[in-house]
């Protein structure tokens, strides 16, 4: 981010209604205008974590992010550039029911419309083009998916300043504020699984996220880097797994074994191989890459890959 621009985050909010497609537009009071929801970083936030709580405040509706569908830039009266990035999100039934949302002086009504309508009903043309983007997906067969996201531990003791076995090198302090400072990113990708390489720099990586939903860690030595330098590993079928399960994870590693798992990804989608997956492995400690795949037909190839930087 630069110290210039507004940062901003949103979504494109969908539900299907008897076998329909319908988005999710509002009202907003002080502007007389339809948009898509959507708001400024608050200081500490991520841009997922932003979207995220923009969409509830706006809508009353909690939502886990889907693909990103692209990013709006623009000026504002101020001449400062804005720029807003957007996702995919899904309101299922609960979350649409639970919702309290009532009319208020910044936004005067949602509205669910079909998508077509909704191209001409926007009040801007970077609103059209975020849901034109979002609609070339579902014009690919791409609408529900699942995120499989594939995180490298944060910053670790160096071996050089550790006695111990290499799988018992504790998280330093920076490393322990970078783990308490993503449970909100990764939330907001609606995370339920958390699988960590068994060595204590990843367990203790997720052990705060894990606290946060209340959910257990599965430990594998599969993914770990003793087993990947001794030629043990398995992430073939840590990986496939997964894919098979259809539901949102995180596979906590270590450096040298994420290109393998990025690459067991490709392959158990049917995914063509090619540069971005060196890109999307080559994380620095606490940074993470979600992998969004297909709800109905994981087999069809990876839909879009996100990396998101770590925390300082």
């Amino acid at each position: 981010m630069t110290d210039t621009a507004v940062y901003a985050a949103g979504g494109v909010i969908w539900r299907v209604v008897d076998g329909k497609l319908m988005v999710l537009v509002i009202h907003r009071t002080a502007y007389a205008d339809v948009t898509l929801p959507k708001g400024k970083v608050d200081p500490g936030e991520t841009l997922a974590e932003t979207a995220v709580r923009e969409m509830f405040e706006e809508t009353g509706i909690r939502v886990r992010l889907g693909i990103p569908v692209g990013v709006s830039r623009y000026r504002m009266p101020s001449k400062r550039q804005k720029i807003v990035h957007y996702w995919s999100a899904q309101a299922t039934e609960d979350a649409i029911r639970a919702s309290a949302f009532v009319p208020n002086r910044e936004i005067a009504a949602l509205e669910w419309i079909a998508p077509k309508k909704a191209l001409t009903y926007l009040s801007y043309p970077v609103d059209v083009e975020i849901l034109e983007n979002f609609l070339r997906f579902v014009d690919d067969g791409v609408l529900e998916t699942f995120p499989i996201i594939v995180l490298r531990h944060t910053k670790a003791t160096s071996r050089s300043d550790w006695d111990g076995p290499d799988t018992m090198r504790p998280l330093t302090e920076r490393g322990t504020r970078q783990a308490a400072a993503i449970v909100g990113p990764l939330q907001a990708f609606g995370v339920r699984k958390i699988i960590s390489s068994d060595a204590v720099r990843c367990v203790t990586t997720v052990a705060p996220l894990a606290a946060t939903l209340g959910k257990k860690i599965e430990r594998t030595p599969l993914i770990s880097q003793d087993a990947w330098e001794a030629g043990t590993s398995d992430t073939r079928a840590v990986v496939g797994r997964r894919v098979r399960s259809g539901k949102p994870a995180v596979l906590c590693s270590h450096g040298p074994v994420l290109p393998e798992i990025l690459s067991e990804l490709a392959l158990a989608t049917g995914t063509l191989r090619g540069s971005y997956l060196g890109s999307a492995s080559a994380l620095e400690p606490g940074a993470f890459s979600v992998v969004h795949l297909s709800a109905t037909n994981p087999g069809s190839g990876i839909v879009a890959i996100e990396t998101h930087e770590p925390q300082p």
